[in-house]
This record gives structure tokens, sequence and C-alpha cells, in this order.
């Protein structure tokens, strides 16, 4: 028998055993019954689109339904094992449209064992590339569960973009994993999706990556991300806080909330108190809150970069301030930060009055408003700030102090 006929020798056995007619098992499929009887005489192959879902409706893989015959009870298989190949190469071929670039830069495409990518600046005398990898933290969990599928990739790739471009890097590339225990078709290609998105977003290509199917390690519909990113800076222009001076001013630029980090902390008061899940906050619900995407700062301050106007630059996030605007000051110097002056936003006084949380620990779990600091010379600091509000909220928040501590907090945080 030619392939096709075993293919639909097989499907036909299969509607049979499981007691359907031709129609019944078009309607399951939402196809006409046409379609099942050309594929049960061989004149045609099921679309890859809907084999999964055919393979799911007759209780077989779609390995079995493509190669026509059953696997041995006995013998063990890839897919006995909860690894479809199969159905896996259908997901590369929704993956690669999202993959799809005019970046002239990347060399080559979707299924070649690693990706080339063109690092030839021939404006740069001394190119330095800046890598980072990053992954969206718990936050994850609750966008499986409350269905920010594409939402979390867009906070995962602004948190990765973010962490490079405060030492002045243009961001270029990116490679993502999706690590899962069944790889379900949709999910992934909203992932890739959301990703790739983003990337562009950001101005850099999703070049890309790998998705693992890993059914004894990771529980069915469990997804875990992550993904590394290449930036270029040249090496004169790298911002690095060692251009940081007593008398420099230091900048906040704003969060849009809690962006990638708190949120062990939150699912614990969600945990104690579930009935806050609808709550409105300027008239968004708790989770429509919590659940917005972390903040991209790069083309903010993208213009900015080789101007000598950034003596340092930090992406607040876990750690808050202190543990972040930190790394950038020099020694011997301190940021003295005012926090009467930040602007705090409405769902940090609802995390901290229904949590009944301490300054403190506000300050050390979450951003209170706070995405990015910008450090800059004081003759600097107005046209910075104009620049900035073009994006997002721009504002003085403290000055460079000799000191022995690297940041230092006076006054308190105004709650009401």
């Amino acid at each position: 028998m030619t392939d096709s006929i075993r293919v639909g020798s097989f499907i036909m056995s299969k509607r049979k055993e499981a007691g359907m007619t031709q129609q019944q098992l078009a309607e399951k499929l939402n196809i006409s019954f046409q379609s099942v009887s050309k594929w049960e005489t061989g004149n045609a192959y099921p679309n890859v689109e809907i084999l999964c879902d055919l393979a799911m409706v007759l209780g077989v893989t779609t390995d079995e339904i493509l190669t026509g015959s059953e696997k041995s009870e006995d013998g063990l298989s890839y897919s006995k094992a909860g690894v479809d190949i199969a159905y896996t190469d259908t997901i590369k071929k929704e993956m690669a449209k999202h993959l799809e670039t005019e970046d002239k830069r990347v060399l080559n495409k979707m299924g070649a064992f690693a990706s080339l990518y063109d690092i030839y600046f021939p404006a740069m005398k001394e190119p330095v590339l800046v890598l980072k990898s990053e992954e969206p933290g718990s936050k994850q969990k609750l966008a499986m569960e409350y269905g920010y599928t594409e939402s979390i990739c867009h906070d995962m790739i602004n948190h990765l973009v973010n962490d490079i471009i405060v030492m002045g890097a243009k961001p270029l590339a990116v490679l993502d994993t999706i690590v899962c225990g069944n790889a379900e078709k949709d999910t992934i290609k909203s992932l890739v999706k959301g990703i790739a998105d983003a990337c562009r977003e950001n101005e850099c290509t999703l070049v890309g990556g790998e998705t693992s199917i890993q059914p004894l390690v990771v529980d069915a519909g469990v997804y875990v991300l992550t993904s590394s990113i290449v930036g270029i800076v040249e090496k004169k222009d790298v911002v690095d806080g060692s251009a940081i001076r007593e008398g420099d001013v230091v900048l906040a630029v704003a969060s849009n909330g809690l962006h990638t980090n708190g949120y062990s902390l939150v699912r614990m008061l969600m945990d104690k108190a579930p009935q806050i899940k609808l709550d409105k906050i300027e008239g968004m619900t708790f989770i429509e809150q919590i659940m917005k995407p972390h903040t991209p700062y790069y083309r903010a301050v993208k213009e900015l970069f080789g101007k000598n106007v950034l003596h340092g630059m930090a992406h607040i996030t876990g750690g808050g301030i202190e543990g972040n605007l930190g790394r950038v000051i020099p020694e011997g110097l301190t940021a003295e930060i005012d926090l009467s002056k930040l602007r705090l936003l409405p769902i940090f006084k609802y995390i901290k009055k229904n949590g009944n949380i301490s300054d403190e620990e506000m300050l050390h779990t979450f951003n209170c408003g706070v995405g990015l600091n910008i450090v800059t010379d004081e003759k600097d600091a107005a046209a910075v700030i104009r620049h900035i509000s073009k994006f997002y909220d721009c504002y003085e928040i403290g000055r460079i102090r000799s000191g022995e501590e690297r940041v230092g907090f006076v006054n308190r945080l105004e709650w009401v």
C-alpha cells in the first residue's frame, strides 16, 4: 500500500473502533465529512493544523497517524514517554512564522543547529558585547493561571533589555528557552509570538532558541520561560557608574507597577485573602494591576547614549532602590535618596495596607513606583528629565554625597 492509503486505512480503523461515522468525526473536528472521506480513501492527508486534534479524538499519537500504524504495546517509544516528534515538528512550523525577520544580520533561519548573527560594526572602534540571561520569576505562574500568556513574554524581554541598556548597550539578538511538561500548540505559539513581538518593540530580534518537552520533569500544563540577550556598546561609552561624582543628581523614572518582582509575597497575600483578586484599584482589578507587563525603557534612553550625560543607571528590580542603585555607586560615595519624593503608585499602597507590610520590606521587595534610576550631572538634569518625560514620568529623588554606604535614605515614604 502507498503511504496515503496506509494512513487512510489507519484513520478509518480507529474511527470505527471509536464507534464514529465519518460525519461524527468531521463534526468533532469542525470540518466537512468529505475531508474525512478523502483521508480514508488515501486521496489526501490530514492538514498539519488539524493533526493534533485528530490524534486526540482517535486516541492515538500524531506519529501513529503519520506512519499509519499503531506502536507496539510492549516496545518503548519517545511518544509513549510523552514526546511526540511529529507533533513537535508541527509546532516548529508555527514558531517559524514568528521568527521571520528583515534583520540582515541574521544569517540563517530556524532549523540550523545554532543561530548566526553578523556582529561587524564598522562605526565602532572597540565594540563590547553585553550579555544577560533572565526569566520572569513566579509571575509566570500567575500568567498561565489567569491567561496572560503573551503578556508574560513582554515581561521577560522588557526586563532582559532593561538590564543591558543600563550599561549603555543597544539590544541586538535574543535566544529563548521554553521548558514544558507537554507542548500545547496554541500555548507555544502564543509564547513565541509574545517573545518575538516584545523583541521587535525593543528593536532587537528573536533569532532562535529551544523548546524542551520534559514530561517526567515538569508537570503537564506548566511552562518555564527563560531567555538570553546580546547587546553592543562602544567601549568608551559603557555606562558603569565610574563617571558618578559628588553633587550628581539621582533621577527616578516611573514604573507602571510591580514589573517582575515581589510576586512570591503577592501570591502569599492572595492565598491569605483570595477575595482581593477582583478588588478595583483605579478602575482595574487587582489581577489586572499586578499583571501589567514590565515597563521597557530602551526607547526612552537610547537617544542619550554616547552623549556623556548618563553617569550611571540602575534597573530597579528585586532588592529595590538600595539593592540595585548601590551596584553602580563608586566607593566613597552615597546616593542620598529622599523617600518623601517617591511617587508611590496606588497598587503599592493597596499591597502595603492589605498585607500590613513595613516600609522597610516594601522598599526591599518592590520598586515602589521607580523602575529606573539615572545619575547625571546637575547641569544636565533638567534636559534629561525633559527628554525622558516624553516617554515616562521622570523626576529628581536624590543627590550623590560623600559617604561610606552606597545608598542612604532620608525622610519617610508618604503613603497618604
